[in-house]
């Protein structure tokens, strides 16, 4: 499985830019309105030094890692519920992905066009969120008219989704969004089928200016105050820079580079290690000559589910699965020396996968 993460904001603050650095794709990020116009997909390799380790112990043919696709959606404008701006096809696209990143402008600058006057990111995240909000309670206020009548004739499953799906109406009317009501998994199933726009996990990136790269200026300070209740996390990020990093092939020089500006790491692993914690996503390893390669899996799984991820033959004859830790391997430098130093655990179906775990399968075929 891997992650897909919708990138939105509205026109010109950076988004387009912020995704060709990320996935290094030349794409217009023109100072006009719309130069996104149809949603674009980048598959970006996760980092991970877990795999550098693996790849020099194990020296397989190849290296595989895991991978994280983004979605540039294109630019919403005021009305977009109502199909104003692209707001159709924004809305349509934004329903596929499984997480949104809401990309924000932080930073002054006369010469990039803001047709709503000064900048003003809580403004600016109220816009979209009013939108979203709009098309989910068309959605479930449609659902209502379907099934109210079924209720009304007294069916039981249906008076349980109806009160549920008058829960949602009235926390969307109130300017709240889905996914911070207080349901239970029963009023959650409710809405399912509608893949509400509002549910799905929001992380905010404030884009900056260089100079701002390290402490919060006064717009990330109100955007980190208007996202409070909800408790979403808020990333500063500087997507001119982050185009800069993205054009440096060599890794020495692109550590050097991130070392002038102050910086560990780039935006992209930012986003990366934010939009798993996000989705509460983890990932495990498989080690062989022939190739390491890394898989992303939901917190929580077992392992007939991880191996499921592999292929679905795995899952539906497992068996057992050796398990290694990550340190173990670091330390014993091979799978023949964790086995005689007994640090290869046999598991069965119920074992819920670590990360970093290094698995191996067994399965009747």
């Amino acid at each position: 499985m891997g992650l897909q993460c919708g990138i939105v904001g509205l026109p010109n603050v950076g988004k387009s830019t912020l995704f060709s650095a990320l996935t290094n794709i030349q794409n217009v990020a023109a100072n006009y309105e719309f130069a996104t116009i149809d949603p674009n997909i980048g598959n970006v390799s996760v980092p991970d030094r877990r795999l550098g380790v693996l790849e020099e112990i194990v020296k397989p043919q190849r290296v595989v890692p895991a991978t994280v696709e983004f979605v540039d959606i294109a630019g919403l404008v005021k009305g977009a519920s109502k199909g104003g701006g692209r707001g159709n096809a924004f809305l349509t696209n934004i329903r596929e992905v499984d997480a949104t990143i809401h990309v924000i402008r932080c930073f002054d600058d006369p010469n990039i066009v803001r047709s709503a006057g000064p900048v003003n990111p809580v403004s600016d995240k109220e816009v979209i969120e009013f939108e979203l909000q709009l098309k989910d309670l068309d959605s479930v206020e449609k659902k209502i008219s379907k099934t109210e009548r079924a209720a009304k004739a007294g069916d039981a499953k249906s008076k349980a989704e109806l009160a549920a799906l008058q829960r949602y109406q009235t926390h969307l009317q109130q300017g709240k969004n889905a996914r911070t009501m207080d349901a239970s998994d029963e009023e959650k199933e409710a809405v399912s089928d509608l893949f509400l726009l509002t549910m799905k996990p929001m992380l905010y990136v404030a884009n900056v200016d260089e100079k701002n790269l390290h402490a919060d200026n006064a717009y990330v300070k109100a955007l980190r105050e208007a996202v409070k209740p909800e408790g979403a996390e808020v990333l500063r990020i500087c997507a001119v820079l982050e185009a800069q990093i993205a054009e440096i092939e060599d890794t020495e020089e692109k550590k050097m580079f991130l070392e002038e500006y102050g910086l560990q790491e780039s935006g992209l692993d930012q986003m990366i290690r934010s939009g798993y914690h996000l989705l509460d996503l983890v990932t495990y390893f498989t080690a062989g000559e022939k190739e390491v390669r890394a898989w992303t899996i939901h917190k929580g799984w077992k392992a007939p589910q991880a191996a499921g991820v592999i292929h679905s033959d795995l899952e539906r004859g497992f068996i057992r699965a050796e398990v290694i830790k990550m340190a173990d391997y670091e330390k014993y430098r091979s799978e023949a020396a964790c086995r005689d130093a007994g640090k290869i655990n046999i598991e069965g179906k119920d074992y819920v996968v670590q990360d970093g775990d290094i698995m191996h399968f067994r399965h009747n075929s």
